[in-house]
C-alpha cells in the first residue's frame, strides 16, 4: 500500500518523533491509500474531528473490543455525528496482524465495523510519526488539525470483554469535551494492548 508524507511528517520521522505525540501540537500530516484504493490525506478532513485507531485483528486486546461490539458501536456513533474514523494497521508484511486490502475489508464486513476509512501502513510511516505503540492505540484530532487525545481506549487494560461496560472510555470523553467546546481533561494516557508489529 502507498504511504506518502508531507515534509513536516518526514521531519518528524527523521529527527523529532516525540513531537508527534505531544497533545496540543498539530497532528502529523499524512497521505495514504485506503483499502478501497482511495488516496486520502489528513488535510482532507479540515473542519471535522478525526479519530485514529491502531488495530491488529490477531491481538486479544483488539479482539476484546470488537468481540464486545464496543469498537463498532463507537465507530457508528462517532461517524453519525460527522467525525472521521480512520482504522490504521501498521503490521509489516510477515508480521502478526498483517493483512491484504481484501482481508481488511472482509474483517470490516464480518465484524460489522464502520470506520470511515481503513489504511494499511505497511512501512510503519504513519504509526511511527504518531508514536503508535499498541493495538489499540487511540488518537483524537480536533477540527483545526490539533492533536487533543493520545492513549488508551479506556481505563481497564484487560482482555476481558466483561470489563468494557465498567470502563471509562477516554475517546468518548475527549470527543464529548470537544463537542462542548471544552478542553479535554484527560488528554494523555498510557496505551495498552499488543505492541504494534512494525
Amino acid at each position: 500500500m502507498k504511504t506518502l508524507f508531507s515534509v513536516f511528517g518526514a521531519a518528524l520521522l527523521l529527527g523529532g518523533s516525540a513531537l508527534a505525540q505531544q497533545v496540543g501540537d498539530p497532528a502529523p500530516a499524512f497521505e495514504a491509500e485506503t483499502t478501497a484504493g482511495e488516496t486520502i490525506s489528513l488535510s482532507d478532513f479540515e473542519g471535522r474531528k478525526v479519530v485514529l485507531e491502531w488495530t491488529n485483528a490477531e491481538c486479544p486486546f483488539v479482539q476484546k473490543h470488537y468481540g464486545a461490539n464496543n469498537m463498532q458501536s463507537l465507530q457508528k456513533r462517532m461517524t453519525a455525528d460527522g467525525t472521521v474514523w480512520i482504522t490504521v494497521n501498521s503490521s509489516a508484511p510477515g508480521k502478526q496482524g498483517h493483512v491484504t486490502p481484501e482481508d481488511a475489508d472482509r474483517l470490516t464486513e464480518e465484524r460489522g465495523a464502520a470506520p470511515t476509512h481503513v489504511v494499511l501502513d505497511e512501512d510503519g510511516a504513519i504509526g511511527r510519526a504518531y508514536g503508535a505503540k499498541t493495538t489499540p492505540h487511540m488518537y483524537v484530532i480536533d477540527e483545526e488539525g490539533v492533536l487533543r487525545y493520545n492513549g488508551a481506549i479506556d481505563t481497564i487494560p484487560s482482555t476481558d470483554q466483561a470489563d468494557v461496560p465498567r470502563a471509562e472510555n477516554y475517546v468518548v470523553a475527549a470527543l464529548d469535551s470537544l463537542d462542548r467546546g471544552q478542553a479535554v481533561v484527560t488528554s494523555r494516557t498510557q496505551p495498552y494492548g499488543c505492541s504494534v508489529k512494525y
